[in-house]
């Protein structure tokens, strides 16, 4: 059975999938044909169904949650940590309210983390690989950054501003949940297998971690080994082996509060693969 396989062109999620890239695993019966692509767009792709086995943002699983479950792995957890507000200069919070903030996405987990942070506010949506540069160069007063940008923004001569991630664990006491991995549903009987393969994947990555690290940097877009071996242990972590308890209250917490200020066209339905 083949299976498309979408995720970003990032250190983490290339690190996740080292072991079906590498042949490294058992993959039982199921061919992958990896389809790399921008959050934003695998967000947009999930609503048509159009691949088998996707991430998305957290937030975008409420508009899926019809064609796709939940895998129990493959999360991208922060705790403390988080898409970070980034501006030219220090600003308080009280001055955001007024500030245009450029946003990688209206889809995205961050962006909704930032409404809940900051209530409505005015906002314009760019490409994340293009948010440092629209900040830095004066075009937008204020920058939502994900990805490797949480870690690079200091050397476009930026400030932060507010880490969502800092925020939601004040706010909660609990991680924040950003990216996970689904899988379509009318997969049926053969999911729990698909499941099991994604998670060695992952494990064989974490005990291999010199030759998943070198597969890693062919997608990490001019960062050093230093700064996307520290990307990848901020998202490639014990969490993503699995959420457990505290992993599920943190998503249930944060799509909650998501519903209670209309974010989303329906109650949330989590439903995990077992």
């Amino acid at each position: 059975m083949l299976i498309k396989l979408g995720h970003s062109p990032d250190p983490d999620d290339a690190f996740m999938f080292w072991a079906i890239a590498a042949g490294a695993i058992d993959t039982r019966g199921f061919r992958f044909e990896q389809v790399l692509q921008d959050i934003q767009s695998l967000n947009e792709w999930a609503l048509e169904g159009r691949l088998e086995v996707t991430a998305i943002s957290l937030h975008a699983y409420p508009f899926v949650q019809d064609r796709y479950a939940l895998l129990p792995h493959g999360a991208s957890i922060g705790s403390g940590y988080g898409p970070i507000l980034v501006a030219r200069e220090p600003l308080a919070f009280e001055q955001l309210g007024s500030a245009e903030i450029v946003v990688p996405g209206r889809m995205t987990t961050a962006f909704l983390t930032l409404r809940l942070a900051l209530g409505d506010f005015a906002h314009r949506e760019l490409p994340f690989d293009h948010i440092l540069d629209e900040v830095s160069s004066g075009r937008a007063d204020v920058g939502l950054v994900i990805h490797e940008g949480q870690l690079t923004f200091e050397e476009a001569g930026l400030h932060k501003v507010l880490d969502l991630g800092e925020w939601w664990l004040l706010e909660t006491g609990l991680p924040l949940p950003l990216g996970v991995n689904v899988a379509r549903r009318d997969l049926g009987d053969r999911l729990p297998d698909l499941s099991a393969v994604l998670l060695d994947s992952i494990q064989a990555g974490l005990a291999n971690r010199r030759e998943a690290m070198r597969y890693a940097m062919r997608f990490g877009r001019g960062i050093d080994v230093k700064t996307a071996d520290r990307f990848v242990e901020m998202y490639v972590n014990e969490l993503t082996c699995d959420y457990g308890d505290e992993g599920r209250r943190a998503v249930a917490e944060l799509l909650g509060r998501g519903d209670a200020i209309g974010a989303f066209p329906e109650p949330v339905r989590l439903d995990y693969i077992s």
